[in-house]
């Protein structure tokens, strides 16, 4: 090991933006903060209330995903004291988990003198995540637009428009991320397919231009936010009237129950 301990500052993550289902991810200024550390007995440390129900001992994910990163390095897996602060509300849809995943990669990639790529790390992290919108916007920050072919997830980083703003509603109940995703139907229209690749496109090249106004008529979907809407009270009426209120656009951010609004600083 080259050193000793190591602290990284994870942003969260929103994904989707509407159309882009498991494709776009934007990062947020709301972090987690990780600390990891050879020890001679593991010790996991968690502070903050929104680490409420995370295990504090080997089966936590950040010391798994810091395991995994040594055997791929093919270094000792040694016992690690593990200190964690998350303002990052688990199962949101804020990428809670995405951030653990990112944070631990990369502090144990360091931890033993960066001997794993950028790439390689972004590489574990989709397997991790299974979908690789989120943990790409953790890592690497900004908008990014994601996709994976089933063996290789491979990503592009978009500057966000200085003018963009997000404004979040954050319910005070849970949504996980199994039970949203259970509710998806396995075979969708053909229609509704083509409805979300023209919306997803439309998006991303108003994002690349800051193309504000097109914002709005972009951030549609059919995909997923019909079926999600029923677990979520109150989510069609935003979804509705957000824009009338000065939204540039509004979707579900993520899985749920979050919802996000794009606004014009």
């Amino acid at each position: 090991m080259n050193k000793r301990k190591v602290r990284v500052k994870v942003p969260a993550s929103t994904a989707n933006l509407g159309p882009g289902f498991d494709t776009l991810g934007m990062a947020l200024n709301l972090y987690a903060w990780l600390e990891i550390g050879i020890a001679e007995k593991t010790v996991v440390r968690l502070y903050g209330d929104k680490m409420a129900g995370v295990p504090a001992d080997k089966t936590n994910l950040i010391y798994r995903v810091a395991q995994s990163v040594f055997e791929r390095a093919n270094e000792p897996h040694p016992e690690l004291e593990i200190s964690m602060y998350s303002d990052i509300p688990l199962a949101r849809g804020l990428g809670s988990s995405a951030a653990a995943i990112v944070g631990s990669l990369v502090a144990a990639n360091e931890l033993i003198g960066g001997k794993l790529s950028t790439d390689e790390l972004f590489q574990m992290a989709n397997d991790l995540e299974h979908h690789p919108d989120n943990v790409a916007a953790s890592l690497f920050g900004g908008l990014v637009a994601a996709c994976c072919d089933g063996s290789r997830a491979s990503c592009v980083r978009i500057e966000p428009d200085e003018r963009l703003e997000v404004l979040v509603a954050i319910p005070d109940f849970q949504l996980p991320t199994e039970k949203a995703r259970s509710i998806l139907p396995e075979r969708v229209p053909l229609g509704d397919a083509v409805f979300n690749v023209a919306h997803s496109s439309v998006l991303v090249a108003a994002l690349c231009q800051g193309n504000l106004a097109m914002i709005r008529h972009a951030m549609k979907d059919a995909l997923h936010q019909p079926y999600r809407a029923p677990l979520i009270p109150g989510m069609e009426t935003i979804l509705r009237e957000a824009p009338r209120y000065g939204a540039l656009g509004v979707a579900l951010s993520g899985a749920g129950p979050t919802l996000l609004a794009l606004v014009a600083a």
